[in-house]
């Protein structure tokens, strides 16, 4: 408990730390950290209000902006929008019947159906109440879990952990939704554009068709940006924008007793469910929303309202998909392995500072691992704020035109690519990425496989052929050491879970036939 005291001690030290700061020539002593979380908390606040942004595409789009920044301080802006972002969907989801991001597609269901019925308010703050206690509980357990898992990570070898990445990308495509070989196609396209670039070992060029840019690898900034944020600008523009917008009937925000009640066993439900499942890798937050949806159908007893205007159907998903996004940070700081394209773009930024995520960050810098979960209690904290007596600001920029905004996202991206290498071969390759992303969203293929991918690949490469070496080319090791022929067993579980449904479903589709 000292302990756990002493680091949580290390963490406020390094939110809180003043710093000089001159602006408009005054120069005065302020918490940098702390500015730099609310900075993410309004920006994913902001992008989770706007319908068509998401957390995955904003924060390509700020990786570059990164570079300016010191390690800390960029790592809690990007924390920031990602949690943020869960906060900012369910205002839309509620008042205008839009998701601002994805996991708050099933908000919609009661959450506009409150709206309509005049209890907009008490649907927002369910909302926000909700999304506040499972963020506290998310990262209550993650700074609980952190240290024993770090010390079972330093019993990792590269045999352990190419076998785990192995493990992630499979769960990654078991609990993605759409078709199973289209998950798995782009996964192996992501592994493929991973390893573009110099060998380490032989320090031959491989697949650079002789592109001189290409011998440093393709760079992760175009691929994010590109298949996230251009192709989400794209695909937008061919939605029409026809917004109901229920600001007039956002009366009293405080529920009832009854509400209370009702809210309590949906909040707690959802906050386990949603830190259970955001630590899967693939789950996260959209996941983590449908499943306490779903579970609360059949555990409410007022199942009957459910889709009419049931408080239950906001309080559980909101405090699920919050919840999830706490966890999620857990593989990332312990493991070094991304459950979800967001962390995977959290180990782009990490990356860009020289940082190996992993167990060693804990040790190696205890101030960037403990400030970064400091700072997620104070950005929650800083979204209550931001949600409930802001509302009125928020639902005014839904007003904004798209065709007002896209030039502009566009602009940002462009310039922050181009300041990553300074290189007008990156603007062109995020381009051609853009349009192979609107292509792969046309075509049904989810670019998270790719991203994750993309990711792990050159690790799982590294990882794979360190334990070839130090086996002497044996591939036995992978299966002698019981870490890793546990992980490997756990793997070959899963591919056998996703293969039954499929095996039923064709038989089923066989007999219909004849």
């Amino acid at each position: 408990m000292d302990a756990f005291l002493y680091h949580l001690s290390i963490g406020f030290s390094a939110v809180l730390a003043m710093e000089p700061v001159t602006l408009f020539g005054i120069t005065a002593n302020i918490p940098v950290n702390l500015l730099y979380c609310f900075i993410g908390a309004v920006i994913g606040t902001l992008i989770g209000v706007l319908p068509g942004l998401g957390p995955v595409a904003t924060i390509a789009m700020l990786l570059p902006a990164t570079y300016a920044l010191p390690p800390l301080g960029g790592l809690i802006m990007l924390a920031g929008i990602y949690y943020g972002a869960q906060y900012g969907g369910s205002t839309t989801a509620i008042l205008v019947n839009l998701p601002g991001e994805t996991s708050s597609v099933v908000t919609c269901i009661d959450g506009y159906q409150m709206a309509r019925r005049g209890r907009a308010g008490v649907a927002l703050s369910t909302a926000a109440i909700g999304s506040f206690l499972a963020g506290c509980a998310g990262i209550l357990l993650l700074a609980a879990f952190a240290v024993p898992l770090a010390k079972v990570a330093f019993k990792f070898g590269p045999a352990e952990y190419f076998s785990l990445m192995v493990l992630g990308l499979i769960g990654a495509v078991v609990l993605a939704s759409g078709n199973l070989l289209k998950a798995i196609g782009m996964i192996c396209l992501g592994l493929l554009g991973g390893i573009v670039g110099t060998d380490v070992n032989s320090g031959v060029a491989r697949f650079t068709f002789d592109v001189p840019e290409l011998s440093d690898g393709i760079g992760f900034v175009a691929v994010a940006m590109g298949v996230f944020g251009f192709a989400e600008v794209i695909r937008n523009l061919e939605q029409k924008e026809h917004r109901e917008v229920f600001t007039n009937k956002v009366t009293s925000m405080f529920p009832t007793r009854e509400d209370v009640k009702r809210m309590i066993a949906p909040m707690l439900r959802g906050t386990l469910l949603g830190s259970a499942l955001g630590v899967l890798p693939g789950g996260g937050a959209s996941l983590s929303a449908f499943g306490a949806y779903s579970l609360e159908k059949k555990m409410s007893r007022n199942r009957a309202e459910f889709g009419k205007g049931a408080i239950e159907g906001v309080a559980a998903p909101e405090s699920a998909n919050n919840a999830a996004a706490q966890t999620s940070f857990i593989p990332l700081l312990t493991l070094g392995i991304p459950p979800n394209p967001v962390m995977a773009l959290m180990v782009g930024a990490m990356t860009i500072h020289n940082i190996q995520p992993g167990p060693q960050v804990m040790t190696t810098s205890p101030t960037l691992f403990w400030g970064l979960i400091v700072s997620m209690w104070f950005g929650n904290l800083m979204l209550i704020i931001l949600n409930l007596p802001l509302v009125g600001i928020w639902v005014k920029l839904l007003k904004v035109p798209y065709k007002l905004l896209y030039p502009a996202i566009l602009v940002f991206c462009c310039i922050g690519v181009y300041s990553v290498n300074n290189t007008v071969f990156d603007v062109f390759m995020t381009a051609g990425f853009g349009i192979l992303g609107y292509v792969f969203a046309k075509l049904g293929c989810e670019g998270a496989p790719l991203m994750l991918g993309f990711v792990l690949g050159p690790m799982m490469e590294e990882n794979f052929r360190r334990s070839l070496l130090l086996s002497h080319g044996d591939f036995s090791v992978f299966f002698s050491r019981p870490l890793s022929l546990a992980l490997l067993c756990a793997t070959a579980l899963l591919i056998v879970l996703v293969a039954l449904p499929a095996v039923k479903k064709k038989r089923t589709e066989a007999f219909q036939e004849e």
